[in-house]
Order: C-alpha cells, then structure tokens, then sequence
C-alpha cells in the first residue's frame, strides 16, 4: 500500500514539473505594426507640399519621398 503511495506521488510530482517546463514563457514575438488608415479626406488634408519633410511616399502630395522630403519628379537614375 505504501508503494503505491509512493507511485502515485512521483507521478503526480512528475506531471506538475512537466506542466511547469512546458508553461515555461518563450521570448514574446515582436509586435507587427499596423498601416495608418485615413479616409480620403484626411488623407488630401493631411498631403505635404514639395520640400516639406516625410517618411514614406503616402505623405507627399506629388507621392515622392526621397531622402526625408517631398520631390516633384524623381531624379534620373
């Protein structure tokens, strides 16, 4: 009787060591950005005229960002 005791313990601790290894927090997955959304009238609104800073070609007016700022025509490459 004592033996099974003993088993019944062991298997119970083994169970509980298990689920701790395998709940064991990896490193979290970095977050995924998400795209700024604008209905289109916020969107003219919000346009940058030529010269002005930006960061991608969607903030521009003529939609060419190059080097961090609003171009008219790109350049011949």
């Amino acid at each position: 009787m004592h033996c099974w005791k003993m088993l019944v313990v062991t298997l119970l601790c083994s169970l509980l060591l298990c689920q701790t290894h395998c709940a064991s927090l990896s490193q979290p997955e970095p977050q995924l950005v998400r795209e700024r959304r604008m209905t289109p009238f916020w969107r003219g609104v919000s346009l940058r005229p030529v010269g002005a800073s930006c960061r991608d070609n969607s903030e521009c007016i003529t939609m060419l960002c190059r080097k961090n700022r609003c171009f008219l025509t790109t350049a011949a490459e």
